[in-house]
């Protein structure tokens, strides 16, 4: 059986026509996340934040970088987020022991050659493949970063408050890098 096979057969099980209620679009919490799509955040970080399906709009990457902080699909997905879904705050969640935290450019150029990428086509295409594939050396600096760039970027309101977490994938323990009431760029709404 192929992993195709295999998904189809779950998902026939699992589908129950009128099983599940109707969810709105919109998150029940008006908020957002970006976080990374390390599968050991699947099931765990949602229920380590109090969430449920519903709740929140989640946005996920490799490393939750933002290697286009301005016209980047992180950015168009919040910006939809906030003016078309009703999101009022944004939540960018890192993790330790990260693998994008690890990444060694050489090897991944290798690795793409080995598989049929032409080292032509990764020169023309992504010269810079560590800033490219959003390669960082430490998850906590890489939040802060992101944070920053949100908050930076002209199509995020300033009363949209961007806080940044770091999360721990054996036990769930959420610690807050960024204070997004706290930062300096934050005017809350009605205020300046």
């Amino acid at each position: 059986m192929t992993l195709l096979d295999a998904i189809m057969t779950a998902n026939s099980k699992f589908v129950h026509p009128g099983a599940f209620p109707p969810l709105p679009k919109n998150p029940k919490k008006q908020f957002a996340i970006f976080t990374c799509m390390d599968t050991r955040l699947v099931d765990f970080l949602e229920p380590a934040m109090g969430i449920r399906r519903g709740d929140a709009k989640v946005i996920k990457n490799a490393g939750n970088t933002l290697v286009d902080p301005l016209h980047g699909g992180v950015i168009r997905s919040l910006v939809a987020a906030i003016f078309m879904l009703g999101v009022d705050e944004i939540f960018v969640i890192g993790h330790e022991d990260c693998g994008m935290a690890a990444v060694d450019p050489d090897q991944l150029q290798a690795d793409m050659i080995a598989r049929g990428i032409s080292a032509a086509a990764i020169q023309e295409h992504v010269p810079d493949l560590a800033q490219w594939i959003g390669a960082f050396g430490c998850p906590h600096e890489n939040v802060a970063d992101v944070v920053g760039k949100i908050r930076a970027n002209p199509l995020i309101p300033p009363d949209v408050p961007i806080h940044g977490l770091i999360f721990c994938p054996n036990d769930g323990r959420l610690e807050v890098i960024v204070n997004g009431y706290e930062a300096p760029l934050f005017l809350p709404a009605g205020g300046a």
